[in-house]
């Protein structure tokens, strides 16, 4: 046993080294570990109920994942790039797809729809990653992406509640569409509810307790029963787990729950991959190799041309949407997970042989994207394929404007910096790592874009330089990544001016040994303001309240040291 774990775990790191050099995703590299330590090649470890059991927890992560990324606000305030261009892909591709598949097989009208919409998903997780690593996430085509992308993960409700339709053999689609809409209305309206009046004091109580393992438990609780209530009512698991992230989207906790689950989570996922890759039947998918390559290419060919004829007919330059095409033409983690789903649940909406394939087709479309992509730089740099005009981009100041501000970080701080600096026509960019934050910056008008500040290029290539900045804020939150930052700034511009905000007063003073013209501690400047409030009710005249505070601001704040502490900041 020792020796099988030692070469399983083995070949994983090797896969997902050499697959991370190849830029697709880790993911990809589970299931490739799992079909080469399953009973038809190494024979390791054969699918025994324990890895059934690992795959079924992933199963439910991977839902609760998808559900966490659905927040209403956010959907609210992209809807319109949101429900108008993502709806439009997917209506498209679903579309092109459905005649083919109801005339090459013999499956039922409702099992055409529901792989065709299966297909029409993309890979959320690999596109993400690939825009980020091609660092095009912040331009209008990665924008316009990741629109079609949220569109996809909230398509996920109408999807799950549909599969219970497949049990039946005979199906009324306008009863069974009817039922569709009322459950995802009343799901979506539960979780806006549920969310805001019930999950936020759960959370908050819990907190209270201060505890690391109360808070991750209760998360897991929370899916787990989320999951069971869904199954009793008759519906699939995973749409539980997915409720179950949606509801915690809606909390203040969702920043804090994310941090906490995304390691646990990460490994479920990795179980999931594993088992899946354990269950392929790799003869029966040798002995159909060629309807597998010949369903590869038409797949992708058809996918890419709807997709890239949605671009053009809203607009979108040429290039742009070929892009977008080409980025979206694969298959995606949603498609897998309901075959998975669906297999599990006995559900048989098409032939069990058919399932292989089509897992097959995704799991290599995934794979085959970033090579496509590769080979598409390649054949721009030669001059072998050319368009009309390069893609706009978001991220560099040269495409809009030359900030005299640099703003690191776009949370509350930052975005009401940027709010002041907008008001006296200043010039400013904006960075953060938070893409919710980012996407919903640019959608209210700010120029904020997707980056980490602690990395030199990042900086460097958003028009940090000598003579090129007047100012950086340092807006970020968390005070080693404050540091860091600062340290690199300074790296680049020595003698910029840096203006940093701090939780308190230690924090304050570590930022200030750094060199930076002015470190406000929030908690002591609001306290000072409301000191001030109180004697100006209190009749003390201002003279005499702006000399003290100007006493207590002085020497760095050296009077407070003695007596504040920031214990319960």
């Amino acid at each position: 046993m020792s020796l099988s774990l030692l070469a399983f775990f083995a070949i994983i790191f090797v896969l997902v080294y050499m697959l991370r050099v190849a830029r697709i995703g880790a993911l990809v590299a589970f299931l490739l570990a799992g079909v080469l330590s399953g009973p038809y090649v190494f024979n390791f470890f054969q699918l025994s109920d324990t890895w059934t059991f690992l795959g079924d927890l992933g199963i439910l992560f991977l839902w609760f994942n998808i559900g966490l990324e659905i927040n209403m606000r956010r959907l609210w305030r992209m809807r319109r790039t949101i429900f108008g261009f993502g709806a439009t892909q997917v209506l498209m591709v679903a579309i092109m797809l459905f005649p083919l598949l109801f005339g090459f097989t013999q499956w039922t009208v409702t099992g055409c729809i529901m792989v065709a919409l299966m297909l029409a998903m993309s890979s959320t997780s690999a596109d993400l990653q690939l825009l980020t690593d091609r660092n095009q996430l912040n331009t209008e085509m990665g924008r316009k992406t990741f629109s079609i992308l949220l569109f996809q993960d909230l398509l996920s409700i109408p999807l799950l509640a549909m599969l219970p339709a497949f049990s039946g053999a005979t199906i009324s689609m306008g009863a069974t569409a009817i039922d569709v809409v009322v459950i995802s209305l009343a799901l979506i309206l539960s979780v806006i509810v549920i969310g805001r009046f019930v999950m936020t004091p759960v959370f908050r109580h819990v907190g209270k307790l201060k505890s690391k393992e109360a808070f991750l438990l209760a998360i897991m609780l929370n899916i787990i029963i989320w999951a069971a209530l869904v199954e009793i009512m008759g519906l699939p698991a995973g749409l539980g787990a997915f409720l179950a992230g949606m509801l915690m989207s809606e909390t203040v906790y969702r920043h804090q729950i994310t941090a906490e689950i995304s390691p646990y989570a990460t490994l479920f996922l990795a179980f999931f991959f594993i088992s899946l890759g354990m269950g392929l039947n790799l003869p029966l998918l040798g002995a159909n190799w060629y309807i597998i390559l010949f369903g590869l290419i038409g797949f992708m060919v058809i996918k890419f041309a709807a997709i890239f004829i949605v671009s053009r007919v809203r607009g979108v330059n040429v290039q742009d949407s070929f892009m977008i095409a080409l980025i979206l033409a694969q298959g995606g983690e949603f498609a897998l997970l309901m075959l998975q789903t669906m297999k599990t649940s006995g559900i048989r909406a098409i032939p069990s042989v058919h399932e292989e394939i089509l897992t097959a087709i995704i799991i290599l479309s995934i794979m085959v994207t970033p090579l496509l992509l590769w080979l598409h730089d390649y054949l721009q740099r030669s001059g072998r394929i050319s368009f009309g005009r390069a893609a706009r981009n978001l991220e560099r100041p040269e495409s809009s404007i030359r900030p005299d501000v640099i703003v690191c970080g776009f949370g509350r701080v930052g975005q009401t910096v940027c709010q002041m600096l907008d008001a006296q026509n200043i010039p400013y960019l904006a960075i953060d790592l938070d893409i919710n934050a980012v996407m919903m910056g640019r959608d209210m008008g700010f120029n904020v874009v997707y980056g980490n500040t602690t990395n030199r290029d990042v900086l460097v290539d958003l028009g940090l330089r000598p003579r090129g900045i007047k100012s950086v804020v340092i807006a970020l939150d968390n005070v080693s990544t404050a540091r860091q930052t600062i340290l690199t700034v300074k790296t680049i511009v020595p003698r910029v001016k840096i203006f940093a905000r701090a939780r308190n007063l230690a924090d304050a003073k570590v930022l200030m040994s750094l060199g930076v013209a002015a470190a406000m501690p929030e908690t002591i400047e609001s306290s000072l303001f409301l000191g001030y409030s109180v004697l100006d009710f209190l009749g003390v005249p201002e003279q005499r309240t702006e000399k003290l505070l100007s006493e207590i601001r002085s020497d760095d704040y050296a009077c407070l040291s003695a007596i504040i502490s920031d214990k319960h900041d």
